[in-house]
């Protein structure tokens, strides 16, 4: 046990952990604050079918070999999400019927793209770096990380201001209409929020494991507290908490960062389950 906390302690000494473990809380954090709103709305894939888009649009920065892929993905990401929820108040096109129709269809152009126009020489490994998250969160630079404290300072900003808003969308639109909450203009802002969480993250667990840092920490909560506001709380403490601990658990023994960050989440969502049987 002593060798492995002072193998644990020596890797900390290094700034590029000291970076990962400051944007991998971050990102729990966010996810974990919006998860319980998406969880409560029925709307728990959306963070899946963006996910896929934003995969697509990595592949068109790869494509057109920019140095800072953000200013591709964030972009297309967030417009996609605003369309989604256009899309999904179609009553021809239903919600969950758009969103798979956006996530399979911007996996299957994305990995046709880093096909057609390799940018290495090893597609398969770049492909399943993307997906399942590698170790791309250590190798932040001070630039990337100063992007993303902003991103999620606005991102806790905004959760904190419109919290009574977003309470009341979240259980009751009509109510809240009727109350003079401008329901749209809220929907859209989930919209926009959960796009920025979601380019944010994939750099910690890949495209293909981000909806279980967005549902995992929310559904947890939900089966130990009942208020809307314990949930949030014991959600993001959750969420950070297993954050972490995989996070340490990858660099001290080697496993890949975002499969090791979501079976934490399992396990404490196991022992939430047991707990709340009790």
């Amino acid at each position: 046990m002593g060798d492995y906390l002072e193998k644990l302690s020596y890797y900390l000494s290094f700034p590029f952990v000291q970076y990962a473990i400051i944007v991998g809380t971050l990102i729990a954090l966010c996810s974990s604050l919006l998860g319980v709103t998406l969880v409560l709305k029925r709307f728990s894939f959306i963070g899946d079918g963006l996910s896929h888009v934003a995969f697509g649009a990595m592949a068109i920065a790869g494509v057109m070999k920019l140095t800072n892929e953000m200013v591709v993905v964030l972009p297309v990401t967030v417009v996609t999400a605003i369309l989604l929820l256009r899309t999904g108040q179609n009553t021809r096109i239903k919600g969950d019927a758009a969103i798979a129709m956006l996530s399979v269809g911007a996996l299957a152009f994305g990995y046709m793209l880093m096909n057609i126009f390799p940018t290495s020489s090893n597609v398969s490994g770049d492909v399943c770096t993307t997906l399942f998250g590698s170790t791309s969160i250590l190798t932040l630079n001070l630039t990337e990380v100063w992007v993303c404290i902003i991103l999620s300072v606005i991102v806790l900003a905004i959760f904190v201001l419109f919290y009574n808003k977003l309470f009341a969308v979240t259980f009751d639109e009509n109510f809240a209409r009727a109350a003079g909450t401008k329901v749209g203009a809220m929907n859209l802002m989930i919209a926009v929020v959960i796009a920025v969480i979601i380019v944010l993250a994939m750099n910690l667990v890949g495209s293909l494991l981000i909806s279980a840092l967005v549902i995992f920490p929310a559904l947890s909560a939900m089966r130990v507290f009942k208020s809307f506001k314990a949930v949030t709380i014991a959600s993001a403490v959750l969420s950070v908490v297993c954050a972490v601990i995989g996070l340490l658990a990858a660099v001290l023994f080697g496993y890949p960062v975002g499969s090791t960050i979501v079976t934490v989440d399992a396990i404490a969502f196991l022992i939430c389950a047991i707990i709340g049987r009790r």
